[in-house]
């Protein structure tokens, strides 16, 4: 059965089960729920620094210690955490009966089960969690039917019928994305940690003019037009001219607009939200029937939002490979920013940004059209492995551009970044910088899953 690769993240070994009878730690108790079956999950950080609120992803597939149970029967249990205290009565009459009750040896946290090929199974394991510099941190998956334990949401993703057309929206609290042009990302900022994207497709808010609405909203922070806006992909398929890039909204056969002409003649698109929830939001993206006029061409890519996190990764996969010239490769870029007065590139990463212009080009009541903020980076990670070579492209209103080389499976990823100086984080070029280059390090070097065990214990006295 084919399984998604997680982005960055994806962990790499899978380990036979062994049996135990443990003693240490003690098992983790909520409420009446006392289980007497448990996966003892190892994963080790292999930096020699901290990691905070780092993603770890963990394939089903590499979990040969877990029994086929119903999600409702695993709770991951952080033991290294001080329990959750017994509720109050007035937070039940809130919350209800699926309020967790007191714990000990341990506490739950946040983490999803996600089924990224849609066939009813779930593919990952999904959490994240702080590590010391190379610490192995030990976790475990209680077995047992419970269902108490709300987790708010710190993700979010949908798909609106924005301004008449299909639009996917994906967000943290801190920075959004979303597809206007379908192959080219908006970017959008808040002030305040929030999720808001929701009253943006719903009420069909503007995206220059949502902090009208509620300023912690913030706006849109840069503008697409016909660039890689905060992160697109195409081909390049002339090694006479490398700095050219074909790209599936722009065909030969229809020219001379941002948007494709009719879905059966030209490329289409089509979009899904995989997964929306408290760690991470998913959206999955198709391009389809794109003629470049030197290629035939699909591919789709997997976008994800992360809790507490202005990153986004996006796995990409050509379904369809089929160009004339033999020497064409993988195309991935972010428009440079107009004005741009900080840049830095290194091996795989690119950074840009500079004072930046609100303003939306067809909004005639110029609501936000006098916003000028001080700082607005836009970033893109292309993993080492894939050698990524960088390329600027003059066209497209100026881009920063990496040249990828097809492998085998036609798959590679990226990770796109952004900060601005109206947000709660990364209000400077030098913040967003170290945190870009923190990020790029961590997403080479993903957390491992270096061992696991499923234990059993006699059924508690009581």
């Amino acid at each position: 059965m084919h399984r998604m690769l997680a982005a960055g993240f994806a962990i790499a070994l899978a380990l036979q089960p062994t049996f135990a009878q443990a003693e240490e730690p003690a098992w983790y108790v909520q409420g009446e729920f006392e289980p007497v079956r448990r996966v003892k999950i190892v994963v080790r950080n292999d930096l020699d620094r901290a990691r905070q609120n780092n993603p770890v992803i963990i394939r089903h597939d590499q979990l040969t210690a877990l029994p086929d149970v119903h999600e409702l029967a695993i709770t991951l249990v952080d033991p290294s955490l001080p329990g959750r205290p017994q509720p109050s009565d007035e937070l039940f009459r809130r919350q209800g009966g699926h309020e967790a009750r007191k714990e000990t040896n341990g506490a739950w946290i946040p983490y999803q089960l996600d089924d990224l090929d849609q066939d009813g199974l779930w593919d990952e394991l999904v959490f994240m969690s702080d590590f010391a510099p190379g610490e192995e941190k030990t976790l475990y998956l209680y077995l047992g039917f419970q269902n108490n334990g709300w987790q708010a949401h710190r993700t979010h993703a949908g798909i609106g019928s924005y301004v008449r057309h299909t639009v996917p929206f994906w967000e943290a609290e801190d920075i959004g994305w979303k597809l206007w042009f379908h192959t080219d990302i908006d970017v959008f900022g808040k002030r305040r940690p929030v999720l808001m994207s929701h009253r943006l497709y719903m009420d069909n808010l503007d995206g220059y003019g949502v902090s009208t609405v509620d300023p912690d909203f913030g706006s849109d922070i840069m503008q697409v037009s016909d660039s890689f806006g905060g992160g697109g992909v195409g081909v390049f398929e002339d090694s006479e001219n490398p700095d050219v890039v074909s790209r599936s909204r722009f065909t030969p056969q229809y020219p001379g607009t941002n948007f494709n002409a009719g879905p059966k003649n030209d490329s289409r698109y089509a979009f899904t939200v995989l997964a929306n929830g408290p760690v991470r939001s998913v959206i999955r993206a198709k391009t389809l029937n794109w003629d470049s006029g030197n290629g035939r061409y699909e591919l789709e890519q997997i976008y994800s939002a992360f809790a507490g996190q202005s990153f986004s990764t996006s796995q990409v996969t050509f379904t369809t490979f089929e160009p004339e010239n033999e020497d064409t490769v993988f195309a991935a870029g972010i428009r440079k920013h107009v004005g741009e007065d900080s840049f830095h590139l290194g091996e795989g990463i690119v950074i840009s940004g500079a004072p930046e212009a609100i303003r939306n080009m067809d909004d005639e009541g110029l609501r936000e059209n006098s916003l000028i903020v001080d700082y607005v980076g836009t970033a893109m990670v292309v993993p080492e492995k894939y050698a990524p070579e960088y390329v600027f492209v003059p066209e497209y209103q100026g881009n920063h551009a990496f040249r990828i080389e097809p492998n085998d499976k036609l798959k590679y990823e990226y990770l796109i970044a952004a900060g601005w100086s109206e947000g709660a984080v990364n209000q400077t070029a030098e913040e967003f910088q170290k945190y870009v280059l923190h990020t790029a390090e961590e997403f080479n070097s993903p957390v491992e899953l270096i061992d696991q065990e499923l234990q059993e214990r006699s059924a508690p006295a009581n």
